[in-house]
């Protein structure tokens, strides 16, 4: 049985890579218009992700006010464009300005407004390296669909909010995006081409990499 982590240590590791005043300028766009940006911790794994993943082309849903945005930037190749689709465009608004701030060329961040479901079917398949997900919590089993048509083999899909303030992991909690979120891990858990973990990181981030298929 392993010891349950203490605040201090949870704190520390949420903390132990910092934010600099391009992304705390962000979080405070994103506070302002009400927008929940992914925590310091969990956008440190992203930008891991991406750069252990050499990503050159990463999609996300969920633009916000850039702060996800700037993590998977920051861990991509110099040469990496990514993808970013929101629904609210006065948000992806807000999330150039962070992307200019922080000097990136306006060439590596192509914003789309629009619905996730009606967007992603209009990208191409297997060009992804890295896909995260942080939308619609309903919609999150039609996009684990959408990623593993749009990755690489190799490439992996992200879940923000997997543990959805604590109330996944309670049987009782029977709410629609909570089953959806539980329903997706156990998806993702059981999928035979897909290899999961859950990371305690911020409210929880799922990963899952796309097997290499046997003709690869």
């Amino acid at each position: 049985m392993t010891t349950p982590i203490k605040p201090a240590s949870w704190s520390y590791a949420e903390e132990f890579v910092a934010e600099d005043e391009v992304l705390a300028a962000a979080r405070a766009r994103a506070d302002e218009v009400g927008v929940t940006a992914i925590g310091s911790g969990g956008g440190a794994a992203l930008r891991f992700l991406a750069s252990v993943l050499d990503a050159r082309a990463v999609v996300e849903v969920g633009t916000g006010t850039g702060v996800s945005g700037l993590w998977l930037l920051r861990g991509m190749r110099s040469d990496g464009v990514l993808t970013t689709v929101d629904i609210e465009a006065e948000h992806q608004r807000l999330a150039r300005q962070s992307f200019t701030e922080a000097g990136i060329p306006a060439q590596r961040a192509r914003t789309i407004s629009g619905a996730a479901l009606d967007v992603l079917p209009r990208l191409t398949d297997g060009h992804y390296d890295l896909v995260f997900c942080d939308g619609d919590k309903a919609e999150y089993a039609a996009y684990l669909k959408e990623a593993l048509r749009l990755l690489r083999p190799g490439g992996v899909v992200a879940f923000d909010n997997a543990l959805w303030h604590d109330r996944v992991a309670d049987p009782a909690q029977r709410d629609e995006e909570t089953v959806s979120i539980r329903e997706l891990g156990l998806a993702i858990a059981a999928h035979d081409d897909l290899v999961p973990a859950l990371l305690p990181v911020g409210d929880g981030l799922l990963v899952a990499k796309k097997e290499w298929s046997p003709e690869a």
